[in-house]
C-alpha cells in the first residue's frame, strides 16, 4: 500500500482547489465517512457537515451511524469522546492534531492529582468530594473522575449533575471551567462564599484549611478564552440602545455577564431559544462568533436581529485550525485507504472515562 499523502503538498493549496477536492473525496467515500461539525466551526468547513451540534450530541449521533470513519471537525477532547462512545469498528479522526482547547489545557492530570493529594492532607477527600469534570477536558481527567466516583457534565446538564454529585458527597471539585461551576452553584442557591476558587499555581490552591472545610464547591481556576471577552458593560450599552432587546449568554461567561442576561444556556439552548423567539425580536448573544453569525443569517428572514456581544471580534482560534487544507488532506487520504490523525484513547483510560460518562448519561437521560 502506498504511503499516506503528506500534508506539505496541501499547505499552499488555494481554498477553492481544496473545496473541489473535498467534494470529490466525499463522493468517493460515500457512507464510509460521517463528518461532524461543532457549532463553533468556521463556515467554509461547516457547509460539509453531515451532523452538527455541541460535542456530546455529535459523538452520540456518530455512534449511531454505520460509518467506519468519523471525521470530527472540532477540537481534540471532542474527538476523544467520539472515540470512546463509538463502536469497535469505528475510527475517529481529527483533521489537525493542533486543534486543542485552551480551557481544557488549564487542568491536566498531574495538577488535578496534586490537588487531590493536597485536599487529602486537609480532610477525607474520598468521603467529602465528588470530582466533576466539564466535558471540555481531556480523557484522562474523565478517567480520574471515573476512578474516584465522579462524573462528567455538559453546559446543558451541569445543574442536574451537581445535584447528583451532592447526593454522593457533601462537596464538589469542579474543573476546568470556574464560570460554569459558579453559575451552576448560584442557580442552586449557593452563596458566593460557599464557592472557592482553587488556583493550581499555588500551594493548596491558595486556600486555607478552614476555607476548604467551609466550601461546598471548589472551582478550578480555568476559563474559556472566547467567553471571557464578554463583559457586563457590553450588555449595559445594548440595553441602553435597545431597551426591548433580549440578552442570551453561555454559562462559560463570567458571573456578571450571566447575571445580567435574560437567558443563560448551552450552545444548543442558545440556538433553540433564538430560533423559537417571536419574529422581529432583537438579541445580543454571548458566545463564539461563528455560531452567532450563522444564527444571525438563519433568523434574519423572520425579521430577527442577532448581535455579537463583544466589541472585539473573537472566535475559537483552535477550532479555526480545521481549515479546507486539513479537511482535503484527511478525506483524500481516507479515499486512498489511509486514516490519518486517528484519535485513540488507551483502553484502560477509556474504560474509566466511560464510567464517568455513563454516570452522566444515566443521570441526565
Amino acid at each position: 500500500m502506498a504511503t499516506p499523502l503528506s500534508f506539505n503538498s496541501y499547505r499552499s493549496l488555494p481554498d477553492e482547489a481544496c473545496h473541489t477536492r473535498i467534494r470529490a473525496a466525499r463522493k468517493r467515500l460515500g457512507k464510509d465517512v460521517v463528518l461532524l461539525c461543532h457549532h463553533y466551526q468556521r463556515a467554509d468547513i461547516y457547509q460539509y457537515a453531515d451532523l452538527t451540534g455541541d460535542s456530546l450530541k455529535l459523538s452520540r449521533l456518530a455512534a449511531q451511524t454505520d460509518s467506519p470513519y468519523i471525521v470530527f471537525c472540532g477540537v481534540h477532547f471532542m474527538a476523544e469522546v467520539a472515540d470512546m462512545m463509538s463502536g469497535s469498528g469505528q475510527t475517529a479522526l481529527l483533521p489537525d492534531l493542533a486543534a486543542g482547547c485552551s480551557m481544557a489545557d488549564m487542568a491536566n492530570l498531574a495538577r488535578v492529582e496534586r490537588c487531590w493529594r493536597e485536599l487529602a492532607a486537609v480532610l477525607d477527600v474520598e468521603a467529602e468530594f465528588t470530582p466533576v469534570t466539564y466535558i471540555n477536558s481531556a480523557a484522562d481527567l474523565k478517567a480520574f473522575c471515573g476512578r474516584h466516583g465522579g462524573i462528567v457534565c455538559t453546559s446543558s446538564n451541569a445543574g442536574e449533575i451537581a445535584r447528583w454529585a451532592f447526593r454522593q458527597r457533601p462537596k464538589i471539585l469542579f474543573f476546568p471551567d470556574q464560570h460554569l461551576g459558579r453559575w451552576t452553584g448560584h442557580q442552586m442557591g449557593l452563596p458566593p462564599e460557599a464557592m472557592q476558587v482553587w488556583n493550581p499555581d499555588l500551594e493548596c490552591g491558595g486556600l486555607t484549611p478552614d476555607a476548604i472545610a467551609q466550601a461546598k464547591i471548589l472551582l478550578w481556576k480555568g476559563h474559556c478564552a472566547v467567553h471571557q471577552m464578554f463583559q457586563k458593560s457590553q450588555i449595559d450599552a445594548f440595553r441602553a440602545r435597545h431597551p426591548d432587546g433580549f440578552v442570551i449568554a453561555h454559562p462559560e461567561c463570567n458571573f456578571e455577564v450571566c447575571a445580567a442576561s435574560d437567558c443563560v444556556g448551552s450552545t444548543e439552548f442558545i440556538v433553540k431559544t433564538v430560533k423559537e423567539a417571536a419574529a422581529g425580536t432583537r438579541w445580543l448573544v454571548g458566545t463564539e462568533l461563528n455560531l452567532v453569525e450563522r444564527l444571525a443569517r438563519e433568523v434574519a428572514p423572520a425579521g430577527k436581529s442577532v448581535q455579537f456581544m463583544a466589541t472585539t471580534l473573537c472566535m475559537c482560534s483552535t477550532m479555526q485550525r480545521i481549515d479546507p487544507q486539513h479537511l482535503a488532506w484527511t478525506l483524500e487520504n481516507l479515499a486512498a485507504g489511509h486514516a490519518v490523525n486517528p484519535i485513540v484513547v488507551p483502553p484502560h483510560e477509556a474504560e474509566q472515562a466511560r464510567l464517568a460518562l455513563t454516570r452522566m448519561l444515566d443521570v441526565s437521560s
